[in-house]
């Protein structure tokens, strides 16, 4: 029996091409299913070592995760736990814990003669690196702090001469050095006009403990 040809000599080659060719794409296809699973293999085991705070890919990751771990937030929000427990004036319209309410709108005001204070209460200890204060009127600022559990023993920590700003809130913005606290006293000694108002206090840091 004689066995005829089938397509002529194009086919043939199509026929020899063909398994390579196949091959090949097939090759490929198995080196981008490889490549993805190790993309999300590794994608898994970061996300892991994040949670468990361990993650040793980088320099920048172990940064990243000490500052994930280390978050710096205002402490003195009122949303952060922080408290006003004195305060030497109060008005109705514009009472003490405007200072702390994250409203830039409101304010607390004195009432009286100069000295004024107020005490925040953390109800942890903290440590404070940069303090802000939006204020009015006030001329000498004076601040004290406490690493008791009860408001005692206070030291004396900053004191500043402040900018009359005409027509514009005064923005005093102190880096902080020692700034381990559980209380922080504010004492207005003096002021520009007979009364003052503090319409912010921010404290930038990290919570340390809590108080036991």
């Amino acid at each position: 029996m004689r066995w005829g040809r089938v397509g002529g000599a194009g086919s043939a080659a199509a026929l020899r091409k063909g398994p390579r060719v196949g091959l090949r794409s097939l090759a490929a296809k198995l080196r981008r299913t490889r490549r993805r699973g190790l993309q999300e293999r590794f994608s898994f085991i970061v996300t892991l070592h994040l949670h468990i705070g361990l993650c040793p890919v980088t320099t920048r990751s172990r940064r990243k995760i000490k500052d994930f771990k280390m978050k710096k937030t205002d402490l003195c929000l009122s949303s952060e736990g922080a408290e006003v427990i004195l305060a030497t004036s109060s008005d109705e319209k514009h009472p003490p814990e405007n200072m702390i309410d994250g409203n830039p709108d409101t304010f607390w005001t004195t009432t009286g003669m100069f000295p004024q204070e107020f005490i925040i209460c953390f109800h942890k200890h903290v440590r404070i690196e940069r303090l802000v204060i939006q204020s009015y009127f006030v001329r000498t600022l004076r601040i004290e702090k406490s690493t008791s559990k009860e408001p005692v023993d206070f030291e004396p920590w900053i004191e500043r001469d402040l900018v009359h700003t005409e027509g514009q809130l005064q923005n005093e913005e102190i880096m902080a050095r020692d700034g381990h606290a559980t209380y922080l006293r504010f004492i207005i000694i003096s002021a520009f006009d007979h009364f003052a108002s503090v319409h912010s206090v921010s404290a930038e840091g990290t919570a340390v403990s809590n108080l036991s």
